[in-house]
């Protein structure tokens, strides 16, 4: 009976670290709705809400605000303004985006100052002489005396001089190689890694720069069919390729459009210049591109098996926020799922 009771105690100790864990992993502050959210993520892992929670999080993606609202979770923003989405915590790349974005800031200033220094300094020594000429012109009584002299103190200044460009050229040549560094890991962190695609915070980004241009817009979410399925039978490494080799598909087939992938085995493709109707017949063709796609594991040449993808797609609405237009794209993407997948959905 003891043992028993130790075991329960047991068990339930782990579940509560496994919650901490959670919240941490999400940047979520400890509040009761975050602790309710995580439990019913946590004791039923076949669940629906756990599925969707692992195909969201594929990958080491954080859920989102919205993400947690989506699945019926409530978010709690603390008064503190902590930092994060949640009120609590940054991810590893919004920090290091704001680095680069102040250090980038810096480093203009830095480029621009030392040009300016660079300028000044450069027409320094053609006005001292101009001030030699003159001091000559003004003193006519011992004349080789002051010449003299006015010629070891232009000599001591043309020097200092020199060496001051050379430091500054220098400086500015290392300022502009520090920029084009700082613009690849700006890069860097809004393209994911795995597939070479941009991410889904590029997705955000561009979406806001983007939908102020002329359009129309349509917004389409697009999921591997049964990917678990994948990894469960032929391993994370395999699915790995098959995530790039339908990411490759799909930059291929919606050239000239922005296709980034959101998270796990999903991607987001943001069309511009057509409407709803011509993006739902493009995004057929972009589904039967891979379908049509013979999948082999490499090492032994096994068929994985046909690979699809379920598509939502919608129109943006002019001054749309993209949480929304992404909302309802994704729900047609559900439909999509539940009507067999292998198909556009499109409304």
């Amino acid at each position: 009976m003891r043992g028993s009771v130790a075991a329960r105690r047991g068990s339930r100790d782990d579940l509560y670290l496994q919650i901490g864990r959670f919240l941490a992993d999400h940047g979520l502050p400890p509040e009761p709705a975050h602790y309710s959210f995580a439990f019913n993520v946590l004791t039923d892992p076949d669940g629906v809400i756990a599925t969707a929670v692992a195909r969201l999080t594929d990958g080491g993606v954080r859920l989102r605000s919205s993400d947690i609202e989506k699945l019926g979770g409530t978010v709690v923003f603390r008064p503190d303004g902590g930092a994060g989405e949640f009120g609590g915590a940054h991810t590893d790349q919004d920090d290091a985006a704001q680095l680069v974005a102040e250090t980038q800031a810096q480093v203009d200033g830095f480029a621009t100052m030392m040009r300016a220094m660079h300028d000044e300094t450069r027409g320094f020594g053609r006005d001292l002489a101009q001030s030699a000429a003159a001091i000559e012109r003004s003193t006519p009584g011992n004349t080789t005396a002051g010449l003299d002299e006015i010629a070891r103190i232009t000599g001591s200044m043309l020097s200092r001089i020199h060496d001051a460009e050379s430091r500054l050229a220098r400086a500015t040549t290392e300022a502009d190689a520090l920029r084009a560094k700082l613009a690849e890991a700006n890069d860097s962190a809004r393209r994911d890694l795995l597939t070479g695609l941009p991410n889904r915070r590029a997705f955000e980004e561009a979406f806001v720069t983007r939908i102020e241009a002329e359009g129309p817009y349509c917004l389409a979410v697009c999921d591997i069919d049964r990917f678990k399925r994948i990894n469960d039978d032929h391993g994370h490494p395999v699915g790995d390729r098959v995530l790039i080799a339908v990411a490759q598909t799909l930059a291929e087939t919606c050239q000239g459009q922005l296709v980034v992938r959101h998270g796990g085995e999903e991607f987001a493709i943001l069309l511009r210049g057509i409407d709803l109707c011509k993006a739902a017949d493009h995004l057929d063709y972009v589904r039967a591109a891979v379908a049509d796609r013979r999948f082999r594991v490499r090492e032994s040449d096994r068929p994985i098996g046909q690979v699809t993808l379920s598509i939502g797609v919608t129109a943006v609405q002019q001054g749309e926020q993209s949480d929304a237009a992404f909302d309802r794209a994704d729900r047609l993407l559900y439909t999509a799922k539940a009507d067999g997948r292998d198909r556009v959905c499109a409304a």
